[in-house]
């Protein structure tokens, strides 16, 4: 995914999965501790639905829409960590082997502070 994005422009936006159905709308981007760079996106997936994580890598921004490269039936069976809390190691490599990722490039970083959501400021 494109890394000159500022990670709070992606909250509102519509995501899509690799057929073009409509997955839900972006509520929050995850950050990764260690680099600050964007990595997970939670998706609402309907109305009364929860929040479906998916990965930013290898997902795109086209035309301001996040096309996502997995089914929706996947997204949607993604394990649920629920919103708005840090994402531990453990959970993130959950997630990667959910979509079937690679994970040498998960992260490695000791789970020692709350980490970051885009969009929040340190106090």
């Amino acid at each position: 995914m494109q890394t000159d994005i500022d990670p709070r422009n992606l909250i509102g936006r519509k995501a899509f999965d690799r057929n073009g159905t409509k997955i839900g709308t972006i509520d929050e981007v995850y950050l990764d501790d260690a680099t600050g760079v964007p990595e997970w996106a939670a998706i609402r997936t309907g109305l009364f639905s929860r929040d479906a994580f998916v990965p930013l890598e290898p997902s795109e921004l086209v035309e301001g829409t996040l096309q996502v490269p997995f089914e929706r039936a996947l997204i949607k069976d993604a394990p649920d960590f629920g919103v708005g809390r840090h994402l531990s190691p453990e959970q993130e490599l959950q997630l990667y082997h959910h979509y079937g990722l690679d994970t040498s490039s998960a992260p490695t970083v000791p789970d020692r502070d709350f980490g970051k959501l885009a969009g929040t400021e340190d106090a």
